[in-house]
C-alpha cells in the first residue's frame, strides 16, 4: 500500500494520475495547504520541504517528497512508463527535468501574477506570460507528429499534462498550440487521467460525502 499526501495542485495530480495508470492500491491523505497543513509536524516527517505531494511506500519503507522523484521511483519500482534503454530513459528524464525546472515554475508564477492587479503585477505578468508562451511553443514543436511527448506514454506526459490542464488561469489559449491541444485531449480521454486528476478535487472539497470523509481515502 502506498500513502499519497497531496492536495488539488498540478504537482499533486502528477502522482495520482500515475498511480491510477499503474492500477496499484493507494490511499490519499489530504494536506490542506490553504489552512497550513503542510507545516504540521506529521507531514514534515514525510516532506521536510513542506510541499505536496509526498508518498510513503509501506512495501519498501521509502518516503519521498518532490513529484519528479516520486514519478521516477514509481516507474522504476513497477517497470513502467520509463524506458529501460539508456537513450530512451535519458529522453524521458530530459523532458521531466524540463517540466520541473521551467514549465511548471514559470506557469506557477504566471498564474500567481495573473491574479495581481497592481503595477508590479503587470510587469511580472508580462514577463512570465512571454516565457510561458515560449515554453508552450517548445512543447508544441516536440509533439509534432507524436501521440506522446517521447513517442510512448511516459512519466514526462504525467508531469506535464496537469500543468496544461490549468491553461485557463494561465490565460493561455491552446488554439495557438495545436499539437499540445491534440495531445491534451488524447490523454484527457484516458479514464486513468480522469480519475487521477479528480481524486485531488474529492479530497479538497469541503463538503465531502460521508463515504470518503476520512483522513485517508482508499482509492482501490
Amino acid at each position: 500500500m502506498i500513502d499519497l499526501h497531496t492536495w488539488d495542485t498540478p504537482n499533486g495530480r502528477k502522482v495520482s494520475i500515475m498511480l491510477e495508470e499503474l492500477a496499484v492500491p493507494y490511499r490519499v491523505h489530504p494536506v490542506n495547504i490553504g489552512e497550513g497543513a503542510q507545516f504540521a509536524p506529521s507531514f514534515l516527517k514525510v516532506a521536510p520541504n513542506n510541499k505536496v505531494p509526498a508518498i510513503v511506500d509501506h512495501d519498501s519503507g521509502v518516503s519521498l517528497m518532490e513529484s519528479g522523484a516520486i514519478l521516477i521511483y514509481l516507474a522504476r519500482k513497477y517497470g513502467k512508463f520509463l524506458p529501460q534503454s539508456a537513450d530512451g530513459e535519458a529522453e524521458v528524464l530530459q523532458w521531466l527535468m524540463w517540466q520541473m525546472g521551467g514549465f511548471g515554475p514559470m506557469l506557477g508564477q504566471l498564474m500567481h501574477f495573473n491574479s495581481v492587479q497592481d503595477e508590479q503585477g503587470g510587469y511580472a505578468q508580462a514577463r512570465f506570460s512571454k516565457e510561458s508562451q515560449r515554453l508552450y511553443g517548445v512543447l508544441d514543436q516536440q509533439l509534432q507528429g507524436k501521440s506522446y511527448i517521447c513517442g510512448t506514454l511516459s512519466i514526462a506526459d504525467f508531469a506535464i499534462w496537469p500543468w496544461v490542464a490549468r491553461a485557463e488561469p494561465q490565460k493561455i489559449s491552446l488554439v495557438d498550440f495545436p499539437n499540445v491541444s491534440r495531445w491534451f485531449q488524447l490523454l484527457r480521454q484516458r479514464p486513468s487521467f480522469e480519475r487521477g486528476y479528480h481524486i485531488t478535487n474529492k479530497v479538497a472539497d469541503v463538503p465531502m460525502p460521508a463515504a470518503v470523509k476520512t483522513d485517508a481515502v482508499k482509492t482501490k
